[in-house]
């Protein structure tokens, strides 16, 4: 058995002031492993932790572990739980409550569900060590519990943990035992959303680094403010009502930046990529002709000019993987790189659609998103689909996505979003690559082809089989198009200059201080 051992610390830090934030959206779903919403991971990462995490070199590092131990034969994980870890109630974090945690959260995550169908056991050796066993050996088991972004391995009580994924844990229920406590009789949802310093929380001894190291809580809390729109956010910024502003329009960049007493940086290196995701399960979209059609129409620079305005905060990507990380390539992504509305509109007709309604759920409420809808809408309308574009805030495109109802009866054929690009940087990892049917992301992809190369993916033996493995599973991809793939874009942030400590990564509130 071969162990590796982490160092742990208690540092403290005095509390300096209350943070207030204009979040990119509202807050109405409060279970972490509910939805892979950016708004409730971020929720999640103020009150939860897990037990590892990677740091700003996407390398996994300890969290609430304070080692592990490997089996010679690969199949056997140990790990124990560092002292000093307890539930925002005060009570003990146990293994127990961290082995039924990831059980949990492996329903659910795509990346979780692949590591669990190679576990025989998930189970605890007394209150402080977690027992992974496996059915074979695994290459990404802590890469998979130590993963960056949605959906989270959250720890939570054992109460918590045993709940059916069915069952959303409600306001009440939001007990985890991170930096931060939620204050859930001040919660207004799509409102308001209050957090505390958890003043238990102990600490690890290492620089705070992305989601790894130090989780110092500086602020004595935390409060997401909802505005009804930029103009509104931009002048909550510029009077000081609020401290910070998640995600500045990129039209309203230049005008931050030159308000006094604030500052504007992007703090997410690797951005977002857009993507228009299709319901493979019901009406036109399910047909593989239509969505081939309408990706071979999108432009993708006309989408990211309207969506993002300034070239200074977007580029063109044709790969569905990061552009300029490990496995982005070009293998079939001619097809996307040079529309053709024309050949679009035959390939429309040659799959047979009859003008059936496409319904749109159009989010109102980011503006990239809304940017982005209105040119594929128009795009759509001239290539001859029947196009119902459906306004509606981001909150309710959460609800209504989750839907696998016909058209008719409040079904869906389309929505735009964004996943950060550290949710895309393998096949594994991107959630949006899974093809296992009812069990993958919301759209329900469903290809054996590919679920067999992600497979393939996950135990290659070598980085130069892993590549030839994912430009197999672009070229694949470009055949079936479950989503469009927009480019990629980049997001400022806007903050007072009395705000320090800001982490490059998604937005943590660790780390930072008000003076």
């Amino acid at each position: 058995m071969s162990a590796l051992p982490f160092g742990m610390g208690r540092a403290r830090a005095a509390p300096s002031g209350i943070l207030k934030v204009i979040p990119h959206a509202s807050l109405t779903i409060l279970d972490p492993v509910a939805t892979t919403g950016y708004i409730v991971r971020n929720h999640g990462y103020l009150i939860y932790d897990t037990l590892f995490a990677q740091d700003a070199n996407l390398q996994v590092q300890p969290q609430m572990a304070s080692g592990v131990e490997i089996s010679d034969d690969k199949l056997t994980y140990r790990i124990s739980l560092r002292d000093g870890l307890s539930w925002h109630d005060g009570s003990p974090v146990t293994a127990e409550d961290c082995a039924l945690s990831l059980i949990r959260w492996g329903q659910v995550d795509g990346m979780g569900r692949r590591l669990f169908s190679y576990m025989e056991s998930c189970t605890h050796d007394g209150t402080d060590t977690i027992v992974l066993k496996l059915k074979n050996p695994y290459g990404l088991v802590l890469q998979s519990i130590g993963k960056l972004s949605t959906n989270v391995p959250f720890m939570m009580p054992k109460r918590m943990a045993e709940k059916p994924t069915s069952e959303r844990l409600t306001a009440e229920e939001q007990m985890g035992s991170g930096p931060f406590r939620f204050v859930a009789s001040e919660f207004r949802p799509g409102a308001r959303v209050v957090y505390e310093r958890n003043p238990n929380y102990v600490p690890r001894d290492e620089p705070a680094s992305n989601a790894a190291g130090g989780k110092v809580a500086h602020l004595e809390g935390v409060e997401w403010i909802n505005f009804p729109d930029p103009n509104t956010q931009l002048n909550a910024l510029m009077t000081g009502e609020v401290d910070y502003w998640e995600q500045v329009p990129a039209d309203l960049a230049p005008i931050v930046a030159g308000m006094p007493g604030v500052k504007v940086e992007n703090f997410n290196p690797l951005g977002n990529m857009g993507m228009a995701r299709f319901n493979s399960l019901q009406g036109a979209s399910a047909n593989p002709g239509v969505r081939k059609a309408i990706v071979r129409a999108l432009d993708q620079t006309a989408l990211l000019q309207a969506a993002v305005g300034s070239p200074d905060f977007y580029k063109e990507c044709y790969s569905v993987f990061p552009c300029d990380t490990t496995f982005a390539n070009d293998a079939s992504a001619d097809f996307i790189q040079q529309p053709d509305l024309e050949e679009a509109k035959k390939l429309l007709a040659e799959s047979g659609y009859d003008g059936e309604r496409f319904v749109v759920l159009a989010t109102t409420d980011i503006p990239v998103q809304t940017n982005y809808i209105q040119v594929i809408v128009d795009t759509m309308r001239r290539m001859g689909i029947n196009v119902d574009a459906q306004a509606m805030d981001w909150a309710t495109v959460l609800q209504r996505r989750a839907s696998k109802n016909p058209i008719e009866d409040g079904g869906w054929n389309m929505f735009v979003t964004w996943w950060e690009g550290a949710d895309l940087l393998d096949p594994v990892v991107q959630f949006a690559m899974s093809a296992a049917g009812d069990t993958a992301w919301v759209g329900w992809a469903d290809d054996p082809m590919i679920e067999g190369l992600r497979t393939e993916f996950a135990e290659a033996g070598s980085i130069d089989d892993q590549k030839a493995i994912a430009e197999k599973i672009q070229a694949r991809f470009f055949e079936q198009n479950f989503h469009a793939v927009l480019g990629q874009f980049f997001t400022p942030t806007g903050y007072r200059d009395n705000v320090s400590g800001i982490l490059e990564a998604p937005p943590f509130f660790w780390n930072i201080q008000k003076s």
